[in-house]
């Protein structure tokens, strides 16, 4: 149980154009997130927008999402996103 309500969020989107374009990240709001990407506010996704969510998982911690990213941001990790959460 979460007690002071807050979540953390590890995400991986989708481009829609170029399927074979994926972005991981961490948020704490998903859905602000996915907008910043679409409009353009991030860099590194503006040149492959529209983005679709494709997979998020909610941790309680902060530390153990960034952890969690940063795991599926190694080529185990994109072994592991390309087997099971795609």
């Amino acid at each position: 149980m979460c007690l002071n309500n807050k979540m953390y969020y590890v995400y991986i989107i989708q481009s829609i154009n170029n399927s074979d374009e994926f972005y991981t990240g961490f948020s704490e709001n998903i859905d602000s997130r996915l907008e910043d990407h679409n409009s353009g506010k991030s860099l590194h996704t503006s040149k492959f927008r529209p983005w679709k969510l494709v997979y998020y998982c909610a941790f309680e911690e902060k530390m153990k999402a960034l952890d969690f990213e940063k795991y599926l941001k190694t080529g185990s990790g994109i072994a592991f996103r390309n087997k099971r959460l795609k």
